[in-house]
């Protein structure tokens, strides 16, 4: 295994070379675009989400390739414990954890007296505390080594609120507000907290939502991506995976030293309006 060592020295093209980053939510959209960018920055990354074996094992093949090492954790991180867990496992594998992106999450529509109780919980589980449970383990390794950055993919929703979302709302302000404490309570111990607040990405679920939607309402595509996905996004145009990607090594990046405590809108001029 190709051991990261704190003597690589970062360069422009890899401003990431020696570090080690855990990425949750990662073998799909945002999350593997992450992934990916972080392993062509130089660094060894820890791919978390769910998957079948051969999807996992390419995954991982693919940013070794790019990078350093390429592993996959299975936690889960709806349980505290497993959570908690991905952080320690990396520590033993790798000996520290430099970035750590909280990005798994999930989404269910639905009016608030009839939002089911259930959802409710998975989502303030999955979306808000797996990011306190996985911040909590990380940050004591980050302090001591006197450097960290700590990454939340919040949304356009953790600044504004749509109807029938109100879980998913309430954890997206909730993560925004915690990587606000977080940046204040570890900014002069060299960690920086911070989070990237996307519109509309195109992903692979995004394009299915697409196709479904056009068939439930009985309407085009265009229509769907117009009027329906994109109608609060003044550009027209979904961001993209590599976008997050290049956004999130920047702040990863010494360069990013002095981005702290804030979100960083990526919705094509959404909460401008």
């Amino acid at each position: 295994m190709d051991m990261p060592t704190t003597q690589t020295r970062a360069t422009a093209d890899r401003p990431l070379d020696g570090q080690v980053a855990i990425v949750t939510g990662s073998t799909s959209g945002i999350g593997l675009g992450i992934a990916r960018a972080f392993a062509a920055g130089g660094a060894s990354v820890v791919i978390n989400g769910i998957a079948d074996q051969r999807e996992i094992d390419r995954l991982c093949s693919e940013c070794e390739g790019l990078g350093h090492s390429a592993v996959y954790d299975g936690a889960n991180l709806m349980d505290p414990v497993q959570a908690s867990g991905l952080v320690s496992n990396t520590l033993d594998r790798f000996g520290r954890v430099d970035i750590l992106v909280n990005n798994a999450g999930i989404q269910h529509v639905s009016p608030i007296e009839e939002f089911p109780v259930d959802k409710w919980d998975a989502i303030i589980a999955l979306n808000l505390s797996a990011t306190f449970h996985t911040i909590r383990a990380a940050l004591p390794g980050m302090k001591a080594r006197g450097r960290g950055r700590i990454i939340n993919v919040a949304s356009a929703h953790a600044l504004v609120a749509s109807p029938f979302k109100s879980a998913y709302v309430a954890a997206k302000h909730g993560v925004l507000g915690l990587t606000k404490t977080v940046g204040l309570e570890a900014a002069r111990e060299g960690v920086t907290c911070n989070a990237i607040c996307p519109g509309y990405v195109w992903t692979p679920l995004v394009e299915k939502q697409i196709d479904d939607t056009a068939k439930a309402r009985g309407i085009s595509r265009e229509e769907v991506i117009e009027n329906v996905l994109l109608a609060a996004q003044p550009s027209k145009k979904f961001a993209t995976v590599e976008e997050l990607g290049a956004l999130a090594v920047f702040l990863a990046s010494d360069m990013g030293a002095s981005i702290n405590g804030t979100a960083l809108s990526v919705d094509g001029g959404w909460v401008a309006q």
